[in-house]
C-alpha cells in the first residue's frame, strides 16, 4: 500500500509539472520549480528578492577564501617553519587544487543533486575546513614550538595533518560551491520573460562586484588583523563569515527557483561525438534550419537553456551532419540516452554544447601565461 501511495503521489507531482495552470502568466516559463517540486509562481520567488540573499552568500564566501588565500604563503613560512620554496609549491598546489574541484561540484550539481543541495554539502565542508584551519592556529598543542635564534623546529605530524586535511577541505569546499552559485542566482531570472532577462545582465555585474568586496576586505582589514591580533583571530573570523553565508544561502530556501538536474554534458557530448563517427559521411542539410534545435523557447535538454546554431568551430560542419535527423518537438520530453543518439533535436543542442566548451577551453589556454604571473607576483 505504501510503495503504491508514493507512486500515485509521484504521478500526481509530474503531472502538476506538465499541466499548465489556469493563470499560466503568472507561473515561470522556464520550467523552475519550488523547494516541494511544484510550478512556481513569479511575483513571491526569485528575482532580487532572492538575488539578494545569494549575493551576501558570495561577498562572506569570498571574503572567507581570500582571508586564507592571501596569507597563505606568510603562514606557512613563519608559523609551519617551511622555506619559501615549499611555502609557495604548497600554496601553488593548494591554488591549483581550487580551480580543479569545480569540476566536482558542476558534476554533481549537473547529474544528481542540483545546485541548491551542492552548495548546502560543499559549504558545509567548507565550514568545517575553515574551523579546522581556525584550531590550529588557536591550540597551542596543534602549533610547532617558537623559534630559537635561527633554529626552527618542523611541526610534528599531527599539526602539518590538521592544518592541511583543513586546508584541502576549504579547496574542495570553495571549488564545489563554485560552478554553481552565479549558476544558481541566474536560475532567478525566467529567461521567458523579458523584462526578468534583462535583470540577469545586472545580476552578473552585481555578482563581480560581490567578489571584489569581499577580496577588498580580506586584502585589507583581515591581513591588518592577522598581523596585529595574530592568526588565531585572523582566521576565526573568515571561519564566522563562512558560517554566515551558509545561513544567509539557507535563509531563501523558500523564495528560490529550481531548476531540475538535466544530466552531465560530459556523457552527452560523448554520445554525440560517438554517433558522428558512426555517421561522418552523411551529407550536410540543404535548409540550415536544421542545425538549430527545436522550435519553441525551451531547450531540447531538460535542465539546460536553449543555444541556437553559431558560426564558431566551422569545421565541425561535419559532426553536425552526422547526427542531423528530423527535428521534432517530441524528442522535447526525452532524455539523450543511448537509444535515442540519433535524435535530431537533442543532438544538435549538445553539439552546440561541445561548442562552448572548446571555446571556453580556448580561452583558459589563452589566459595560462597571465595566471602563471599572477601565482609568481603572489608567492614574492
Amino acid at each position: 500500500m505504501g510503495s503504491s501511495l508514493g507512486g500515485e503521489e509521484e504521478e500526481r507531482i509530474l503531472l502538476a509539472r506538465a499541466t499548465p495552470p489556469e493563470n499560466f502568466d503568472e507561473y515561470t516559463g522556464d520550467g523552475s520549480v519550488d523547494f516541494r517540486g511544484h510550478p512556481i509562481l513569479k511575483h513571491n520567488t526569485g528575482n532580487w528578492r532572492a538575488c539578494s540573499l545569494i549575493l551576501g552568500t558570495e561577498v562572506c564566501e569570498r571574503l572567507a577564501y581570500y582571508g586564507i588565500s592571501k596569507s597563505l604563503v606568510t603562514y606557512l613560512s613563519t608559523r609551519l617553519h617551511e622555506g619559501n620554496v615549499s611555502a609557495a609549491r604548497n600554496f601553488t598546489t593548494w591554488q591549483g587544487t581550487c580551480y580543479l574541484t569545480p569540476l566536482i561540484g558542476a558534476t554533481l550539481a549537473d547529474s544528481y543533486w542540483g545546485k541548491y543541495r551542492t552548495i548546502a554539502v560543499f559549504s558545509t565542508i567548507y565550514f568545517l575546513g575553515m574551523s579546522a584551519l581556525t584550531l590550529s592556529a588557536l591550540v597551542p598543542y596543534l602549533q610547532p614550538p617558537q623559534c630559537i635564534g635561527s633554529f626552527c623546529p618542523k611541526p610534528a605530524l599531527h599539526q602539518y595533518l590538521i592544518y592541511f586535511v583543513g586546508l584541502y577541505m576549504i579547496a574542495l569546499g570553495a571549488g564545489g560551491i563554485k560552478p554553481c552559485v552565479s549558476s544558481f542566482g541566474a536560475d532567478q531570472f525566467d529567461d521567458t520573460d523579458s523584462v526578468e532577462r534583462t535583470k540577469k545582465g545586472a545580476f552578473f555585474n552585481w555578482f563581480y562586484f560581490s567578489i571584489n568586496i569581499g577580496s577588498l576586505i580580506s586584502g585589507t582589514v583581515l591581513i591588518w588583523v592577522q598581523e596585529k591580533y595574530g592568526y588565531g583571530i585572523g582566521f576565526a573570523i573568515p571561519t564566522f563569515f563562512i558560517a554566515l553565508a551558509i545561513g544567509s544561502f539557507f535563509l531563501g530556501s523558500e523564495v528560490y527557483r529550481f531548476q531540475i538536474p538535466g544530466g552531465s554534458p560530459l556523457t552527452r557530448a560523448c554520445q554525440v561525438v560517438v554517433a558522428a563517427i558512426y555517421k561522418r559521411n552523411v551529407d550536410l542539410p540543404v535548409d540550415s534550419s536544421l542545425l538549430y534545435e527545436c522550435h519553441g523557447k525551451r531547450s531540447a535538454i531538460e535542465g539546460s537553456r536553449k543555444l541556437e546554431h553559431s558560426s564558431e568551430f566551422r569545421y565541425f560542419s561535419w559532426l553536425s551532419s552526422g547526427i542531423i535527423c528530423c527535428v521534432r518537438c517530441y524528442y522535447l520530453t526525452k532524455l539523450i540516452s543511448g537509444k535515442n543518439c540519433s535524435d535530431g533535436g537533442v543532438q544538435n543542442a549538445v553539439l552546440e554544447e561541445i561548442k562552448t566548451y572548446l571555446l571556453k577551453f580556448k580561452n583558459q589556454i589563452n589566459s595560462l601565461q597571465f595566471n602563471k604571473k599572477v601565482c609568481y607576483y603572489i608567492d614574492l
